[in-house]
């Protein structure tokens, strides 16, 4: 778990409320990571092939000019073929409803959700806002319309 002395600025900081006694409050497991872990507050069953809203019990605050990104726990991927369907969810700044994660089960088994499980994790970053100016064209490039798969070709036209 992460050492609770160190400083993090006032303008970087994740204010969370909880809305269920049974909500866990978001960490950095380990000093270095990039995602605070999501846990459950449902007790539910995912069929295979299917998909399920699972509820969290928070609502967050987040920094000015960041957004949350709510992504898959790679463990749940490897091991039981569970991930989260819209990878990357975001939430905007301005959310303050409850933060769920739609997860889908691309198993052949139905997965159980339990209370207290990490099901994601949530990275926050910041969001560049830019000016959109449409134009009659654009810049050449090397690349140019080439699009899915267009860079393992050996021939270009």
């Amino acid at each position: 778990m992460l050492n609770k002395q160190l400083i993090f600025p006032k303008e970087m900081r994740l204010k969370v409320l909880k809305l269920n006694d049974s909500a866990v409050v978001p960490q950095y497991e380990h000093l270095n990571d990039s995602g605070l872990d999501l846990v459950s507050v449902d007790e539910l069953e995912i069929p295979a092939t299917d998909s399920q809203l699972v509820r969290t019990g928070i609502s967050i605050e987040l920094p000015q000019g960041t957004e949350a990104q709510i992504r898959p726990r790679s463990g749940l991927a490897l091991k039981h073929q569970i991930t989260v369907l819209n990878t990357p969810g975001t939430v905007d700044e301005s959310y303050r409803g409850e933060i769920c994660v739609i997860l889908i089960n691309h198993g052949k088994r139905p997965f159980k959700v339990t209370k207290g499980m990490k099901v994601a994790q949530m990275v926050i970053t910041p969001v560049i806002r830019v000016e959109v100016q449409e134009v009659d064209k654009l810049s050449h490039t090397s690349r140019g319309t080439g699009g899915f798969g267009s860079t393992g070709t050996t021939a270009r036209v």
